[in-house]
């Protein structure tokens, strides 16, 4: 599902998500901000209230008390307008208070105290006021009944003031617990948020990348020479076009490539012939086989004798890698000595070396070194390319060496063909082994040549299983190793 979705809609999916988690986020803590106000709300609009009038029907109460009293010794008619003053501000707001609560013990509470009261005020109008007596003991009786109320009256209001505090305690406690609770979780969603952010980004990310390292890694063979093989996954639609042109780019690369080994083949092939006849002819001349010849006549048949010869040797190595890589070549492999083949390569390229006055340094392991399953001719062609290129580099009178050893591990051997040329630049060094590369020299200039000896060298010697690189601090020469096992095994190559 998520290959079919567009770069867009990805990034929007992710965004939206994250932005989701964060509006999730909020919403928990204004609803727990909501929750925490309504608490707040609920204890000054009611509690605290609730608890300073209860306690002002205490005083109100004790204040009726004091009247009662002293009326019952004045009997001044000020302090009965007091009490009756004082009795109806405590109903009234006895009342309101009661009319705050809901159903439930606070109200039963204020509603005994209501009752109470009833009877405390029944009791002063009809004892304390009409009764006239002043027997102690129907004072006591009366005082005794009137305290029993005050007492109860009391009771139930700080019952009340005691539930209603216990009621303030538990929001506190609750909105404490809430608060702690509402940070903890806000932490963990938005430990969750970041995440899970960071989640999204990264699988949003990786599937556009993904397809996109994909194609650059197919441009970057394709550019290496590499035509075969197509990129084959699930992309963004904005990317389709870009895959589709990448793979039918490489295709029709490849078919060129083909098309052009096929050609380099057919002329290859078509110029050997001709160029055999030129090579044979001047020979016969040299030879002097259709008469005397000149002096100068036989230095210009020598020129064009060695030339052809060359162009033959160049033309052969331009149709053995135009057909190793179309894998039309079988190797003949039998063990080989491989110091034999490098002094064998020596001789064959003499006459470069007595034409630039090189200086050849052999210097090979003294033992034979044989090599199980190896093609002495295609071995004896990568020194012979290995060389030539080697003396081609280097200046009159210079020194090209070909030394060989055992490897690191002792179990192959390792050859180097060195010269004391102007040397490769490090950013060419991984290039030179590309078919039709040709390096530049220190002042600029191109190096003259086809650019398929050390190509060919390269395939033949991948081909037997061995290991070929270049190495050169610039100004001081150049060398080329190679290293074959011993006990190469067996490989059939088309």
């Amino acid at each position: 599902m998520l290959a079919r979705l567009s770069i867009f809609w990805r990034l929007a999916l992710g965004y939206v998500t994250i932005l989701a988690l964060v509006i999730g986020v909020n919403l928990y803590i204004l609803n727990q901000f909501r929750a925490l106000t309504e608490l707040g709300a609920e204890l000054a609009t009611h509690h605290f209230p609730a608890v300073e009038t209860a306690k002002q029907l205490i005083t109100s109460l004790y204040a009726q008390l004091k009247s009662d009293k002293q009326y019952l010794v004045l009997r001044d008619t000020t302090l009965l307008k007091d009490f009756l003053q004082e009795a109806e501000n405590f109903r009234k707001t006895l009342e309101a208070l009661e009319n705050q609560e809901g159903v439930g013990t606070t109200r039963e509470a204020l509603q005994q105290v209501k009752v109470r009261h009833e009877e405390f005020h029944t009791l002063f109008l009809s004892v304390g006021v009409e009764q006239a007596d002043r027997d102690p003991l129907a004072i006591a009786s009366y005082e005794r009944r009137r305290d029993t109320l005050i007492d109860l009256m009391t009771g139930a209001i700080n019952a009340y003031i005691t539930s209603q505090e216990a009621s303030v305690g538990a929001i506190l406690r609750d909105s404490h617990l809430r608060s702690v609770q509402a940070q903890e979780i806000t932490q963990q969603l938005l430990l969750m948020a970041l995440v899970l952010g960071i989640g999204l980004a990264g699988i949003a990310s990786y599937s556009i990348l993904r397809p996109l390292r994909r194609v650059n890694a197919q441009i970057r063979r394709i550019g290496k020479g590499q035509f075969g093989g197509t990129v084959s996954l699930a992309v963004p639609q904005e990317l389709c076009d870009l895959v589709d042109q990448v793979n039918l780019m490489g295709v029709k690369l490849q078919k060129l490539d083909e098309m052009k080994s096929e050609f380099l083949a057919n002329i290859s092939h078509e110029l050997r012939t001709p160029l055999t006849s030129i090579r044979e002819g001047s020979q016969l001349l040299l030879d002097g086989i259709p008469g005397e010849i000149t002096k100068d006549q036989a230095e210009t048949l020598a020129i064009i004798s060695d030339s052809s010869q060359r162009l033959n040797h160049l033309i052969g190595n331009l149709l053995d890698l135009s057909r190793m890589e179309a894998d039309m070549v079988a190797y003949n492999l039998h063990p080989t000595d491989l110091n034999r083949l490098a002094i064998r390569s020596t001789e064959k390229v003499k006459l470069l070396v007595d034409r630039k006055n090189i200086h050849m340094d052999i210097d090979l392991v003294q033992e034979k070194v044989k090599v199980q399953n190896v093609d002495s001719q295609r071995m004896e062609q990568v020194f012979e390319n290995l060389l030539s290129n080697a003396i081609k580099f280097s200046p009159k009178g210079a020194t090209v060496s070909i030394r060989s050893r055992p490897d690191s591990t002792n179990q192959g051997i390792h050859f180097v063909v060195e010269d004391t040329g102007p040397g490769i630049p490090q950013e060419e060094l991984s290039r030179i082994f590309e078919r039709f590369y040709q390096g530049k020299a220190q002042d600029g200039r191109a190096y003259v040549g086809s650019g398929i000896g050390l190509a060919l060298a390269k395939r033949v010697i991948e081909d037997h299983g061995g290991t070929i690189w270049a190495e050169s601090p610039l100004g001081k020469g150049a060398a080329l190793h190679f290293i074959l096992s011993p006990q190469q095994s067996e490989k059939t190559v088309h």
